[in-house]
């Protein structure tokens, strides 16, 4: 219907100025809400925002004193959110702001919760809409729906998502696995992307470092290193130190390399760290100086190395659950090393041993003592320090080779340090809980 109001009022562009709008009028750009535009300034508009959130956050009910109703996209906001978490907040006898009886569920109908997914992306951020999905798998049972294609193809991916793809990968149909190697492709795409220039110039600088000369030109020099091997030529009345022998740094040639093992627990439990390990090996794998093996581990042991140029294929290559026998991997790894002073072992686990404890220890003794770099990390993932066994990372950090969580962005920096034989960069644990 069209209403016209007297005057000579031409329409035009909106210029800036103030306007006093027809009350009588919906502005289109408002919410359909029973409370008042927040955008609009004073204390009963803040105060109106502040129960509108806090009635998201309860998800309505007589007891959720907010008195607060919410309608248009808000309400479809209220109904995704109480879809998964409304069962938590009071199980299927809460009565909504309507007066009817809320239910959480997306029940075991794919198209329902594809339509959730699609929901769930328009009203959320993609950092909420993971961390919605995780949940979804966790407290609603999804797992099976996600065999479907076209569920696959409604969802965020993210490392999570890999994750729970990779542990049913076994009873993955054939139609759903061309669609779930898209979804984990995406993912270790992405993950290259951030990760992979920075690894690459790190380590660079470490092969390049640990190339020591003894007559190294002036800009070449290690101090602390030149120092600490000249100590004995202290002159204390001049307090200085006879630097008698010079070390420096080179420059790696292409046919000097460093040997680094990846050995990764594909327990259940490891499954983020399994596709950071992955998508780091390949990286390693692509520079010539140095010489990456791949092997991952539960009960067996499975060398991966021929594959690490895909990390898709590596990742499909996993088992994820399943038992773990660290000391038979770790005897596979000693088995493959031919040169342990420029050898780098990194063993990726939550250490809980199933295998034989003492021959574990004795055998990254060994491995220590022969000049291997030897690394353990709890984790490599966001997350910080997953649960683990402490008595294990007691025994290991008295041999030597501390136990931490490495996030994605530290784990260069760890390389480097352990490439050029130096104290390795170990994170506050404390923190990490």
């Amino acid at each position: 219907m069209t209403t016209t109001t007297p005057g000579p009022t031409t329409p035009g562009p909106t210029t800036p100025g103030p306007t006093t709008p027809d009350p009588t009028t919906p502005d289109p750009t408002t919410p359909d809400l029973t409370v008042p535009d927040p955008a609009t300034s004073g204390p009963a508009a803040a105060e109106a925002e502040r129960l509108r959130r806090w009635r998201l956050v309860l998800g309505g009910g007589a007891a959720d004193g907010t008195g607060c109703e919410l309608r248009g996209q808000d309400a479809a906001m209220d109904g995704a959110l109480a879809s998964l978490y409304g069962q938590g907040r009071g199980g299927k006898g809460d009565k909504g702001a309507d007066g009817g009886r809320r239910s959480a569920g997306l029940g075991a109908s794919a198209p329902s919760v594809a339509r959730w997914l699609g929901d769930i992306r328009t009203y959320f951020p993609s950092s909420v809409v993971q961390v919605m999905q995780r949940d979804a798998i966790d407290r609603l049972g999804l797992n099976s729906l996600l065999l479907e294609p076209e569920m696959l193809e409604a969802v965020e991916p993210d490392v999570h998502l890999v994750g729970t793809l990779l542990s049913l990968n076994r009873v993955m149909p054939e139609t759903t696995k061309e669609t779930a190697r898209a979804v984990v492709r995406k993912v270790v795409e992405q993950l290259e992307k951030r990760l992979a220039t920075r690894t690459r110039a790190t380590l660079t600088g470490a092969l390049d470092r640990s190339a020591r000369i003894n007559r190294p030109r002036h800009r070449d020099i290690d101090w602390d290193r030149t120092i600490r091997a000249n100590l004995k030529n202290y002159l204390p009345e001049y307090r200085t130190v006879v630097p008698e022998r010079l070390i420096g740094y080179g420059r790696a040639a292409q046919s000097v390399k460093k040997e680094v093992v990846l050995c990764i627990d594909q327990s259940g439990s490891m499954a983020a760290s399994v596709v950071y390990a992955s998508v780091f090996g390949a990286v390693l794998a692509s520079m010539r100086a140095i010489d990456t093996r791949l092997v991952v581990f539960d009960t067996a042991v499975v060398d991966l190395t021929d594959q690490m140029d895909d990390p898709v294929d590596v990742l499909f290559g996993t088992q994820l659950g399943g038992g773990t026998d660290i000391n038979r991997a770790l005897a596979y790894c000693q088995s493959r090393i031919t040169r342990p002073a420029e050898t780098v072992v990194v063993l990726i686990s939550d250490l809980y041993e199933g295998g034989i404890r003492d021959e574990m220890l004795k055998r990254v003794a060994a491995m220590k003592a022969a000049g291997v770099q030897f690394v353990t990390l709890l984790a490599l993932s966001d997350e910080g320090a997953p649960a683990y066994d402490r008595e294990h990372a007691a025994a290991l950090a008295a041999l030597g080779a501390p136990a931490f969580a490495c996030t994605p962005d530290l784990f260069p920096e760890v390389m480097a340090a352990a490439i050029e034989k130096r104290p390795l960069p170990i994170p506050d644990m404390a923190e990490q809980r």
